[in-house]
């Protein structure tokens, strides 16, 4: 299982790339080995401002649609333009071409709940 030690992650399964005040956000390998083949991602929250643990999106497999949940407070900047045509790269590639979404990140935001490679290894077994 493939946990990069430059990210953070959360116990619902989501990555977090923190690069300035810039978040970009997408599943874990661990989540997406989880759900199956994906074969749709619904984001239609661009230009939202949302708080951690807001839903933000889905994201359907073959067998179940599962919420995806925004780890940090943020406005959403960006939603991954790839995925309406290729769905797929949420698999083949979660942390690379797979990415969700770009946010934000708001003034003040508590990233003190996110987890380390670490202690997201421990989370899920690895």
């Amino acid at each position: 299982m493939n946990i990069p030690s430059e990210l953070k992650y959360t116990s619902d399964h989501e990555w977090v790339r923190i690069e300035g005040n810039t978040a970009t956000v997408g599943i874990t390998d661990f989540a997406q080995g989880e759900l199956g083949d994906i074969v749709f991602v619904d984001i239609n929250t661009v230009g939202q401002t949302l708080k951690s643990g807001d839903i933000f999106g889905t994201v359907e497999a073959v067998k179940t649609v599962s919420d995806l949940f925004l780890p940090i407070d943020g406005t959403i900047a960006e939603i991954n333009p790839g995925l309406e045509a290729n769905p797929e790269a949420v698999n083949q590639d979660a942390y690379g071409a797979g990415w969700m979404v770009k946010v934000t990140i708001a003034e003040g935001a508590d990233m003190s709940e996110l987890l380390d490679a670490a202690a997201y290894g421990a989370l899920v077994g690895a």
